[in-house]
C-alpha cells in the first residue's frame, strides 16, 4: 500500500503542470510557412533591387531567430512578474511613438512609423511595443478593478486608457490599422471582463452608423480631394475605376486570388510578384499564397489560425487566476484581430489600410513582439495545473 501510494504520488509530481505543445508546434508551422511564402513572394523583386535574392528571407529569419529566443525567456519567467512592469510599460509605449518624429525616425514608402535602435542596426516600430504593452497595462487594471468594471464608470474608464496611445499611433504615425487594432484588443479584453451585451451591442451599432455616415458623405461628395484615406474608401467602393491609383494594389490582389483557382499554379509559380501586387511580401502575402496554392492553401492557413486561436481559448478557460486569463485574451485579441482585418483588405471586404498578417507577413517588429506575446501564453499555460483523474 505505501509503494503505491509513493507510485501515485510520483506520478501526481510528474504530471502537474501543463505546457502546450500543440500551440508551439501551430506558430512554428506559421513561421517555417511564412518564411517559405516571403522568399517566394519577394525573391524577384529582392534580386532586382538588391542582386539577392534572398534579401528578406534572411532579415525575417534574423528576426525570427531572435524573437524565438526572446519567446523562450518569456515563457519560463512566470508572468506575474512582468505585472509590476504595467504601468512602466504603458509610459514608455506612449514616450516611443514621437520618436519617429526625431533624427531617430526611419521613413519607409512615404511613412514615419519606425525608430532607429542606434549600434545594432535594427528599426523597431513603436506601434507594436504599444500592442503589447496595452495588454499587460489593462490586464493589470482588470484585475485592479475587480467587480467595479461592471458598472457604467468602470466600463468608461477601461475604455478611455487606450485612448491617448491610440490617438499618439493614429496622429504621428498616421497608423490607422494599429491604432484599430489596439483599440479592438481593449474592446475584447473590457467585454471578456464586463460581459455586458448591452453595452457592447449600443456601442458596435453606433460605430456601425458612424463608418455608414462617413462612407456616404464621401461617396455623395466625391471626395476625391479629401485625403487619401477618403480616396482609400472610394477605390475599396470601384477598385477598377481607381486602378490606377489607390486601386491598384488591391485590384492586382484579387486578380492573384483568382488567377489561383481552387489548387493554385504551383509554390513559387505565381505572376502577380512579378512586381505587379506592389511589396508582395508584406500586407498583400496572403493574395499571393491564394495564387500559388489556390483556395486549399487559403483554407489551410485560416484553419491553422482558427487552432491556434482555439488552443489559447482552452489556456484562458484554464488559467490558474484572472491575471493570466487576461493576458491571454489580450494576445488572442490581438492576433485574431490583425489576421481577419488582413485577409478582410486583401479580398477587398475592408478599405485598405496596411495590416499584416500574423507570423506570414514579412516585418520584422510585427514577428518578435507577436512571438514575446506567445511566450506569455506559454508563461500561464506552464502554470496550468493538471487535475488527477
Amino acid at each position: 500500500m505505501a509503494t503505491e501510494g509513493a507510485v501515485k504520488r510520483k506520478r501526481k509530481e510528474q504530471s502537474e503542470y501543463f505546457f502546450d505543445y500543440s500551440l508551439l508546434f501551430i506558430v512554428l508551422f506559421l513561421l517555417g510557412f511564412g518564411l517559405v511564402m516571403i522568399y517566394s513572394a519577394s525573391s524577384y523583386e529582392a534580386f532586382q533591387d538588391f542582386e539577392d535574392a534572398a534579401y528578406y528571407l534572411k532579415k525575417q529569419l534574423v528576426a525570427i531567430i531572435i524573437g524565438l529566443v526572446l519567446m523562450i525567456i518569456v515563457a519560463n519567467i512566470p508572468y506575474h512578474f512582468w505585472e509590476r512592469f504595467a504601468t512602466l510599460g504603458y509610459v514608455v509605449s506612449m514616450a516611443l511613438v514621437p520618436l519617429v518624429l526625431t533624427p531617430l525616425g526611419v521613413e519607409s514608402h512615404g511613412a514615419k512609423r519606425w525608430i532607429r535602435i542606434p549600434g545594432i542596426g535594427l528599426n523597431l516600430q513603436p506601434a507594436e511595443v504599444a500592442k503589447l504593452c496595452m495588454v499587460l497595462f489593462l490586464a493589470v487594471m482588470v484585475c485592479k478593478m475587480g467587480k467595479s468594471v461592471r458598472s457604467m464608470k468602470g466600463f468608461f474608464i477601461m475604455l478611455a486608457m487606450p485612448l491617448p496611445v491610440v490617438a499618439e499611433v493614429y496622429l504621428i504615425t498616421r497608423n490607422l490599422s494599429s491604432a484599430i487594432i489596439i483599440m479592438g484588443i481593449s474592446v475584447l479584453m473590457v467585454f471578456v471582463a464586463s460581459p455586458d451585451y448591452k453595452k457592447f451591442v449600443i456601442m458596435g451599432l453606433s460605430a456601425v452608423a458612424a463608418v455608414a455616415l462617413l462612407i456616404f458623405v464621401i461617396v455623395s461628395t466625391s471626395a476625391e480631394g479629401g485625403g487619401f484615406r477618403s480616396e482609400r474608401i472610394l477605390a475599396w467602393l470601384d477598385p477598377e475605376g481607381h486602378s490606377q491609383g489607390k486601386g491598384f494594389q488591391t485590384l492586382q490582389a484579387l486578380y492573384a486570388i483568382g488567377s489561383g483557382g481552387i489548387w493554385g499554379k504551383g509554390l513559387g509559380q505565381s505572376m502577380q510578384k512579378l512586381s505587379f501586387v506592389p511589396e508582395a511580401q508584406n500586407d498583400m502575402i496572403f493574395s499571393i499564397i491564394c495564387e500559388e496554392l489556390g483556395l486549399f492553401g487559403a483554407i489551410a492557413v485560416i484553419l491553422m489560425f482558427t487552432m491556434l486561436l482555439w488552443r489559447m481559448m482552452v489556456i484562458a478557460n484554464n488559467a490558474s487566476d484572472l491575471f493570466g486569463a487576461m493576458l491571454v485574451v489580450g494576445v488572442m485579441g490581438h492576433i485574431a484581430i490583425q489576421a481577419v482585418l488582413n485577409i478582410a483588405v486583401v479580398t477587398n471586404t475592408i478599405p485598405n489600410t496596411g495590416i499584416s498578417l500574423p507570423f506570414i507577413s514579412y516585418g520584422g517588429s510585427s514577428v518578435m513582439f507577436l512571438l514575446i506575446e506567445i511566450g506569455l501564453v506559454l508563461s500561464v499555460a506552464k502554470r496550468i495545473q493538471l487535475k488527477e483523474l
